[in-house]
């Protein structure tokens, strides 16, 4: 299966024509259409109206995670319903499985990476920022469970690891992701994981477990040469 990867549109009604153009010919060279988050800028249903125009327009199955945009206007359970009545897969928390391939996503969370990720311990306020991560990491755990492929595809937005973050300020980096994450996948498997969110960021990488990590995000697709909107992967 091939298999086009994107991230971080951020889109709004203003973009639609770049947008439309960008993906003008992902339908030849690709069988499924994936997009790791941030679809929208402020997670407004106006702003996923004409995305979704363009989307459909691909006649490409099309499966999607939510990222922190998205989730901006306290709208993102519209968002999902929006996506879900034209025929698109979003994954929370769940699976979904094509021709031999099973995807499991979920957002993702942050919270940091190695010997610096955030414990749960101290002030009430830390122990549910902490406990939002791990809620995340269980979401796609159980995810993985669901899935029966031999091949597996995860989609997260934010980052399971730290090398596909760097070239961002490293100050930030615990606001990019966790390696929870990625210790989840490395347990039960996968062929490929695709994220986004990390704009600045790295394209390839690997878990401790030597699973590959591609970052999609669209801003560092078309930094690189040539540039491109998204990415496709053979699994």
């Amino acid at each position: 299966m091939r298999i086009a990867a994107s991230a971080d549109f951020h889109f709004t009604p203003a973009r639609f024509s770049a947008l439309h153009d960008q993906l003008n010919h992902v339908r030849d060279e690709a069988d499924v259409f994936v997009l790791a988050g941030d679809l929208t800028n402020y997670g407004r249903p106006e702003e996923m109206e004409p995305l979704l125009n363009v989307l459909v327009r691909l006649r490409l199955p099309t499966v999607v995670v939510l990222g922190n945009h998205d989730y901006e206007s306290g709208r993102e359970a519209e968002l999902m319903r929006m996506m879900t009545d034209e025929g698109i897969k979003v994954l929370d928390g769940s699976a979904y499985e094509r021709d031999g391939v099973g995807f499991a996503g979920t957002k993702g969370f942050l919270g940091g990476f190695g010997r610096g990720v955030l414990t749960a311990f101290g002030e009430a306020e830390v122990k549910t920022f902490v406990h939002a991560g791990i809620e995340e990491t269980l979401k796609l755990e159980r995810a993985l469970a669901q899935l029966r492929a031999a091949k597996r595809v995860v989609v997260l937005h934010y980052a399971p690891i730290a090398a596909t973050v760097e070239g961002e300020a490293r100050e930030i980096y615990p606001f990019l992701g966790t390696s929870r994450l990625g210790e989840i996948v490395d347990r039960h498997g996968a062929n490929l994981i695709v994220h986004g969110h990390a704009h600045n960021g790295k394209c390839d990488g690997k878990t401790t477990g030597g699973i590959p990590v591609h970052n999609v995000a669209i801003t560092l697709l078309q930094s690189q040469d040539p540039p491109a909107a998204y990415r496709v992967f053979d699994v």
